[in-house]
């Protein structure tokens, strides 16, 4: 990955990209986060978050010291970044059903309601939001884009780990970034 790039773990909410950014940043890659966001019982190995990136769509000034790292943006945010930059996004796909069990169990921890939306709508509406993501990074000619499934990673993580290594054209520590998948954290399974 040429160091001007800024490589970028996304997806939908519980899809995976705190495992991701880890097993990359277990290849080699630099991550940038601000540790703010602590781990807990949803996400016992950490969020891997840097809080800037919320206000992505009014404050851009970080970006130049994310090249030649990887961050982490949620798939809402993408369309924010700037044309200015080259991007190597692995976005992150795992099974709806999944998903949002995932999400119901972190309400639920969190006291939080867990019924203010019916899944099937919710489904209906992260699946629309994939779509027009997709749609759109396939026409952004300075954004290159894996998308990896959690599931198979969980089946399969040594391919899967050689094939990320190999689109992000470095020699990542594959062996190390299949070492940190752990397999007791998918809890959530269909």
């Amino acid at each position: 990955m040429d160091q001007d790039r800024i490589a970028i773990v996304s997806g939908l909410p519980r899809s995976g990209t705190s495992l991701m950014m880890k097993m990359l940043e277990a290849g080699g890659l630099e991550v940038l986060t601000d540790n703010i966001r602590e781990a807990d019982k949803d996400n016992p190995k950490g969020y891997y978050e840097f809080e800037r990136v919320k206000k992505l769509e009014h404050d851009r000034a970080w970006l130049d010291d994310a090249e030649g790292k990887v961050v982490k943006i949620i798939s809402q945010l993408l369309r924010h970044l700037p044309a200015g930059h080259g991007y190597k996004i692995v976005f992150m796909r795992r099974e709806m059903e999944e998903i949002l069990a995932s999400q119901r169990r972190m309400l639920a921890r969190r006291g939080e309601a867990t019924d203010k939306i019916s899944d099937d709508k919710l489904a209906a509406l992260f699946r629309q939001h994939v779509q027009r993501v997709e749609d759109w990074l396939a026409d952004q000619p300075n954004f290159e884009v894996l998308y990896v499934s959690y599931n198979r990673v969980l089946e399969a993580p040594q391919e899967e780990a050689q094939r990320i290594a190999a689109f992000f054209e470095r020699s990542l520590d594959v062996s190390a970034m299949v070492h940190v998948v752990d397999p007791t954290l998918y809890r959530q399974r269909t």
